[in-house]
């Protein structure tokens, strides 16, 4: 399969999904909401975000949006030979927003594309050349190695503010660090992504409360973090091999949340830790 860059708008309603090749979605009008491996944020036009394969993502448009999509094979010719490089773009989902040279190169990006639409080998060098721009602008500003993270003032953090959507940005802003520096600190320290930990954290917040009460699924859903009930019950049988109305009041020992790298209780080996 080769790469397809694509313009088309999101259907307002929500649908969620998991594609074996990497995505680039680049809002170009109106607004869309994405959430990937259970951390999300919004785009809008002249902004985008990075979905690696295989990872499960909501989304969502509103109203009159429109959204440039590249899709993006491993082995394309983009992400491969002396542009391998390039593939460590889809070592995390991202949010990121185009900076002036990167607007006039959508531009550019654009009429090139009507004008040669049915050229591939010209859509893979038009799509290279934006994850090369890309990759060094998310790349550039690593610091130096910092000091060990401080895991439970994150984890309180998180636990704070579980209900409310929370970004890579948001924790990074916490720990004081950028956000590229803060993925690899994290992921050196214990093992998970900072979405997989936080997805974990979710997940054992909405099984606590389907253990310990009656609450409506919807309202489980909003209080841990998950956008929709719907995304609440894939998580579910993502982790636990059964939906949350099956969940409650069984915490038998063999769904039981084994212990997490950060020495707490964590989802079934179910979840996915590698990116």
């Amino acid at each position: 399969m080769p790469s397809v860059i694509r313009q088309i708008p999101l259907d307002t309603a929500t649908h969620h999904h998991a594609h074996d090749f990497h995505q680039v979605v680049i809002g170009l009008r109106g607004r869309a909401e994405f959430e990937i491996e259970g951390l999300g944020g919004a785009i809008s036009a002249l902004s985008g975000c990075i979905v690696p394969a295989n990872h499960v993502h909501y989304y969502a448009g509103t109203g009159d949006n429109r959204q440039l999509i590249l899709d993006l094979p491993t082995r394309s010719v983009a992400l491969t030979g002396h542009q391998q490089r390039l593939s460590r773009l889809f070592d995390a989902p991202r949010f990121f927003t185009l900076d002036d040279p990167l607007k006039r190169y959508l531009e550019f990006l654009l009429l090139e594309l009507e004008h040669s639409a049915h050229d591939h080998e010209q859509g893979e060098r038009l799509a290279a050349t934006l994850l090369g721009c890309l990759h060094s602008r998310l790349a550039r500003d690593e610091p130096p190695p910092a000091p060990r993270l401080d895991l439970e003032r994150l984890e309180r953090f998180i636990e704070a503010h579980l209900a409310r959507r929370l970004s890579v940005a948001d924790l990074a802003r916490e720990a004081c660090l950028s956000e590229s520096h803060f993925r690899d600190c994290f992921r050196q320290q214990t093992g998970l992504t900072p979405w997989q930990f936080v997805r974990r954290r979710r997940l054992e917040a909405a099984r606590r409360l389907l253990d310990e009460s009656r609450l409506p699924l919807a309202e489980i859903a909003a209080l841990t973090g998950f956008s929709t009930q719907s995304a609440l019950s894939h998580a579910c049988r993502e982790a636990y091999g059964q939906p949350p109305s099956r969940l409650r009041g069984r915490l038998a020992a063999t769904s039981r949340p084994t212990t997490g790298a950060l020495g707490r209780a964590a989802p079934s080996p179910r979840i996915k830790t590698k990116v």
